[in-house]
């Protein structure tokens, strides 16, 4: 399978490779991103290299699919947004997705979520999408809210961060209640 390019109203969704390593550490080694993510800020450009890595390795092994944000206007990177454990033959997979605080509130990350979503409940056939977030992560939370996600519950101490257990909300969306091109 060819990786799906994917493309919306201002937002072209790409295959992640090397070439973007740079403005990907320039996202991911920031504090304000990462700390709701689940994972430690990148300390270098060769960790960010390692991610990307990991993004296609999961892609060629069917257990995830993560798209680059490239703005139409500029081609600038801006994020990513992905589908994590994904698991073809039970129809499930979770979306995640970060952006530069630059982009913060204009809309995008919304934009690339529903261009996924679409993706994958119309061309993959998944059935169910989940999403964990932080209960401290509101703007998260209200995004997954505003799509038609349901919260179904506190997962507790699920991700380990900062030295600590931290809690999870698990929000899910079902194709049933996907409401297509809204």
């Amino acid at each position: 399978m060819s990786f799906p390019i994917l493309e919306t109203e201002r937002l072209h969704l790409i295959e992640i490779n090397e070439q973007y390593s740079q403005q990907y550490y320039e996202i991911m080694s920031l504090d304000e991103v990462t700390r709701y993510y689940g994972m430690e800020s990148l300390k270098s450009v060769e960790e960010a290299v390692k991610m990307i890595d990991s993004f296609k390795n999961n892609f060629l092994s069917n257990r995830g699919i993560r798209w680059g944000i490239i703005l139409k206007e500029n081609e600038e990177f801006i994020g990513t947004v992905g589908l994590n454990n994904l698991n073809l033959p039970n129809k499930r997979a979770e979306i995640g997705y970060e952006i530069h605080p630059d982009y913060w509130r204009k809309g995008f990350t919304s934009e690339a979520v529903k261009e996924v979503l679409r993706y994958s409940f119309e061309e993959l056939g998944l059935y169910r999408i989940g999403a964990v977030t932080y209960p401290e992560n509101i703007a998260s939370s209200s995004l997954l809210k505003k799509l038609g996600f349901k919260e179904e519950g506190l997962l507790r101490g699920y991700i380990y961060q900062k030295n600590r257990s931290n809690d999870t909300f698990i929000f899910s969306l079902l194709r049933t209640e996907w409401k297509g091109k809204s």
